[in-house]
């Protein structure tokens, strides 16, 4: 399976000859480098390390009502259905809406067993940790073969601590955590030239999502590249197979599955470039528009300035250009920024691109010690301003009264009941109610439970400002429900033919 045609390489030649073939120490390198076999005990501690962070950062934040109904509700709702032996549905998106036809991310039903054993969203949260955690170890070892043990150390943790991992880790549970282990993977195997497993690990990312047969085409256009009549015939199936997934799920089985009949997301990618905007308006957006507002070109800077932007000098790096070109296209303002978890996927490529460039430029001594030293450094400048740097904040372990409050309530709405709540209790009562978003217009009407924290900060609160909360409140108070309880300002509801 790993074993590539002698006389063919997937990227331009090196010094030496293909990907994985020379390195340092061919061109007199550290002795270190060039080492395979299995991950030495110090990697595993970093990869430990990492996931400790990573889960101490997911539980705590979800501990503080900080996670959303958007996304962490929704993953826990169709992880649940899978456990139950259900195809997947969030009432969250709407009454037994098909979360299929939203997403097509059949991946996720590989966590069903672990959340038959413990039913919470804390499971997708650990789940998360472990799956990007892991994805150290292929670009870890990549670079401790090519580059030496001291290089991987630095590359590993630089990558294992950079600002699109920290931020994807510090905002709810996502399927790109499935995709995070297979790109690393498939682009550590296609830098040490084996195509074949390069492509094996690349065709799993199309059962993560539906844009990822777009990642999966680019990956396969890079081992046909320069390569002998086996490898193009290997390199362009795997291309065409990703590109007629992607279309074939857009095009046909998202809709097919969707109640609107359609792909949602393609909305995004319409705006000012429509039929409306005309030529001029298309053209902007295909050129200029990708990279402004300023809000996309900072992000692509921030993309790259973990490597120094020496990741620019590996082709690797162009399987970054699908997530980054439907991105900048999209008319939907999160999707450009630094936020969320937009810039995962593309965390793993960059620094594939930057072990590959560093090995291919034959990189060694005083160069290789100012390289990995300036991504450090990078690393430790953009870690405060990221989601894992609210580790060292006091205020992440101050121990809150509303915190158990909310518990409480939470604890008085029986299993299996219909539920309206506010945004950050709905991932909590997602596990055991059929719960939905108070104040959302397709949430499922009338239900038989009402939570609301009317003192959640205002920049958390969503979707329905302080005034039109406490109208909506009145509202049901004025059709039938009655408090039942109320406590540090969450208000739990119910109807009276329930509670009296």
């Amino acid at each position: 399976m790993h074993a590539p045609p002698a006389d063919t390489a997937a990227l331009p030649p090196q010094q030496s000859g293909a990907p994985g073939r020379a390195g340092p120490q061919a061109a007199g390198g550290p002795p270190a480098a060039g080492r395979s076999g299995p991950p030495p005990l110090w990697m595993w501690a970093l990869v430990s390390g990492l996931f400790l962070a990573y889960a101490t950062l997911s539980l705590r934040t979800h501990e503080r009502l900080l996670s959303h109904s958007f996304d962490l509700a929704i993953f826990e709702q169709a992880v649940r259905s899978y456990a139950e032996g259900r195809l997947p549905v969030s009432e969250v998106k709407g009454p037994g809406f098909p979360v299929l036809g939203d997403h097509f991310s059949p991946v996720l039903a590989l966590l069903a067993p672990a959340h038959l054993l413990f039913p919470s969203a804390r499971t997708l949260l650990v789940a998360q940790a472990a799956l990007i955690a892991a994805s150290v170890l292929p670009l870890a070892l990549w670079a401790r073969r090519a580059l030496g043990g001291a290089a991987a150390a630095v590359i590993g943790l630089a990558y294992g601590l950079s600002w699109g991992v920290a931020n994807a880790v510090g905002f709810d549970f996502h399927e790109w955590a499935f995709a995070v282990p297979l790109l690393a993977c498939s682009l550590a195997a296609l830098g040490q030239d084996r195509p074949r497993a390069a492509a094996l690990w690349a065709l799993p990312l199309l059962l993560v999502k539906e844009d990822m047969g777009a990642t999966v085409a680019a990956i396969g256009l890079l081992i046909a590249w320069r390569g002998g009549p086996g490898r193009r015939r290997l390199g362009l199936a795997t291309a065409a197979a990703g590109a007629a997934w992607t279309l074939l799920a857009v095009l046909v089985v998202l809709p097919a599955l969707n109640p609107g009949g359609e792909y949602f997301y393609a909305g995004f990618l319409g705006g000012s470039g429509g039929a409306d905007g005309g030529f001029a308006a298309l053209l902007h957006k295909g050129t200029l528009g990708l990279v402004t507002p300023d809000e996309k070109a900072v992000t692509l800077v921030l993309i790259l300035a973990p490597t120094l932007f020496l990741a620019l000098r590996s082709p690797l790096l162009l399987v970054a250009v699908p997530t980054l070109l439907w991105r900048g296209l999209s008319d939907y303002a999160p999707h450009w920024g630094t936020g969320y978890h937009y810039s995962l996927t593309a965390m793993p490529v960059v620094f594939a691109a930057f072990v590959h460039a560093l090995e291919r430029r034959g990189t060694t001594g005083p160069g290789l010690r100012r390289a990995l030293a300036g991504a450090a450094g990078v690393c430790l400048l953009l870690l405060p301003g990221s989601s894992l740097g609210k580790l060292a904040e006091a205020e992440m372990w101050r121990a809150e009264p509303r915190i158990a409050a909310a518990h409480r309530m939470m604890a008085r709405i029986p299993d299996g009941a219909q539920v309206q709540a506010s945004d950050g209790l709905v991932p909590h009562l997602a596990n055991r109610t059929s719960v939905s978003l108070f104040g959302w217009a397709a949430s499922r009407p009338d239900p038989e439970w009402i939570l609301v924290d009317t003192q959640v900060a205002p920049h958390l609160r969503w979707p329905l400002s302080a005034r039109d909360e406490a109208l909506a409140l009145a509202r049901a108070r004025a059709a039938g429900y009655r408090t039942v309880a109320g406590e540090q300002g969450f208000v739990l509801l119910g109807r009276t033919s329930r509670t009296g």
